[in-house]
């Protein structure tokens, strides 16, 4: 069994953008520059998009970090992303999910300059990602086809089973790993709340990717030796026992679960780590292409 260490992952994928970023100072050239939107205090979306600024800091990126109230309307949000969409200074930015209720979150991912748009969400970027063209990847998808090519997990032929089928990972990663290339070619089942026995599904995967936000909810009897097990998931469980108060757990039974596979990714260090990673690379490749453009 082999981890697939996101952490450390990520910090070679840092290192490698910290490098590109000294070469552009070196030259005179502007660096990234990443904009967050968070609406509201939600615990779990403050301690990311936090992460995220002290990645770009890391970096040597420019970062913008815009805190709106939960009472914030729908048109003031909008109002705020067309200012960020008008500021040729910012080369990247995100608006921070979940919303609050008052809000359309298809609305506010529509508004987003597809340019900018560097978590990958707006329509024109999943159909350009739909069609294999260039464009920005989700950044959770993009961190753990990232994992695989950088460990060398063959994919081609292979059966993969997606379990979750969200816009932001299910369904691009059922996309993905049946695009042509690697990592890619494999097979690929897509599945959800009504698919039927799917542990007769799983069972026959030879990769298993899981983004479903349910703890410990892929059990040993649901992988058959030397699977591929991605973890996606990320819960926070109640834990008197830690400083905080809870601790990560992921959609599956690490323990017993990794004694079957022949890679799987730990929670937390595995898929987390590489989608900040993933983000600052987005945002790298916005810039280049803001740079070109002009």
């Amino acid at each position: 069994m082999h981890i697939l260490d996101g952490k450390q992952t990520a910090e070679d994928i840092k290192n490698e953008i910290a490098a590109e970023v000294a070469a552009m100072k070196a030259k005179g050239e502007k660096v990234p520059h990443l904009a967050a939107i968070i609406v509201g205090n939600d615990g779990a979306s403050l301690t990311y998009v936090n992460s995220k600024v002290k990645a770009c800091e890391r970096v040597g990126f420019e970062s913008t970090l815009i805190r709106m109230p939960s009472t914030t309307s729908e048109t003031e949000l909008l109002k705020k992303i067309n200012q960020l969409n008008a500021d040729d200074n910012i080369d990247g930015f995100i608006v921070q999910l979940p919303l609050p209720d008052q809000i359309d979150t298809q609305e506010v991912i529509n508004a987003i300059d597809p340019s900018k748009d560097v978590d990958g969400f707006h329509p024109e970027n999943f159909g350009k990602m739909a069609l294999d063209m260039s464009t920005f990847i989700p950044a959770t998808p993009f961190g753990i086809l990232e994992l695989l090519e950088r460990y060398n997990v063959e994919t081609k032929g292979k059966h993969t089973v997606v379990i979750g089928r969200s816009h932001i990972v299910g369904r691009p990663m059922s996309i993905l790993m049946g695009r042509k290339g690697f990592p890619g070619n494999s097979t690929v089942t897509l599945t959800h709340s009504y698919t039927k026995n799917i542990a007769q599904i799983t069972t026959q995967a030879d990769i298993i990717i899981t983004a479903l936000g349910v703890p410990n909810y892929l059990k040993a009897e649901m992988v058959k030796d030397g699977a591929v097990v991605i973890d996606v998931g990320i819960t926070r469980i109640a834990d008197d026992t830690t400083e905080k108060g809870y601790r990560i757990t992921g959609d599956v039974d690490f323990e017993n679960v990794s004694k079957k596979t022949s890679y799987i990714t730990p929670v937390p260090g595995g898929v987390g780590p590489m989608t900040i990673a993933m983000l600052l690379k987005n945002t790298l490749l916005a810039r280049e292409q803001r740079r070109l453009v002009k």
